[in-house]
């Protein structure tokens, strides 16, 4: 009896090793992803797409603008300054003969504006008033320098700030003002200019650039020096083209 039971026993623990080895082996056939749990297919899954980020414009430039261009004059009135300018070359050699606002070309000059020519009397507008009229140019028939800038033909004062660089000055008159006479006191005649100045020709002057000199000079005159402007070489509507917008502003 106790042989049989032993052989059964015997035959148990081989049962079992047997089906550990099993189990074993069939657990050594398995791959990884056998191993992982297997989702069911999914059914009618919308995916969203995740937006895509709008472009980042460029900073818009302003557009350069064009620099201000000289404004061109008409050929006439380029011929007007020109006339001018040699209207003004028979001054050049004018000196006062006594130092009493004295010589023919003086007095010719005081004449033409309705004044004795003997009088004495400051000359320098009475000289760009006769240069004007020999060059057939309308403009004050006056010795008083202020009747030259109370006219529609004055296009800048100091008070407007500095005067565009776009015009040309040349053949234009400037008034210098004296504070101690508190008004424009003496005119000059522009017939270039650079930078820093007027390149000016003008009577009653002399080397120093008084008002009362001895005679008719070419000058450099600051631009600092200048209260105003007045262009008569141009009138009607080519003044207004050339300066109309400017003097509206």
């Amino acid at each position: 009896m106790e042989t049989i039971i032993r052989k059964r026993k015997i035959y148990l623990l081989l049962l079992v090793a047997s089906l550990i080895a099993a189990a074993v082996w069939i657990n050594s056939q398995r791959t990884v992803t056998d191993l992982e749990p297997r989702q069911p297919p999914a059914e009618n899954v919308v995916f969203e797409e995740t937006p895509k980020p709008e472009p980042v414009q460029p900073a818009q430039q302003p557009e350069p603008q064009p620099a201000p261009q000289p404004e061109e004059k008409p050929p006439e009135i380029l011929r007007n300054a020109a006339a001018l300018y040699e209207s003004s070359e028979r001054w050049m050699h004018v000196r006062e003969l006594t130092g009493n606002n004295d010589h023919p070309m003086i007095t010719k000059a005081m004449n033409f504006c309705g004044l004795d020519g003997d009088k004495g009397y400051a000359w320098c507008a009475a000289a760009q008033a006769e240069i004007h009229h020999f060059a057939g140019i309308k403009a004050p028939k006056s010795a008083r320098v202020v009747d030259w800038f109370a006219t529609p033909q004055v296009v800048w004062e100091k008070k407007m700030g500095s005067f565009p660089d776009i015009f040309d000055t040349n053949g234009m008159v400037g008034g210098i003002y004296f504070p101690n006479l508190g008004r424009l006191a003496h005119i000059v005649l522009i017939v270039g200019e650079d930078k820093n100045n007027y390149y000016t020709r003008e009577g009653n002057t002399n080397l120093a650039g008084s008002r009362e000199g001895d005679g008719f000079y070419a000058k450099t005159r600051s631009k600092n020096d200048i209260s105003a402007l007045a262009d008569y070489t141009i009138s009607g509507e080519d003044f207004q083209t050339i300066y109309g917008k400017y003097l509206k502003r």
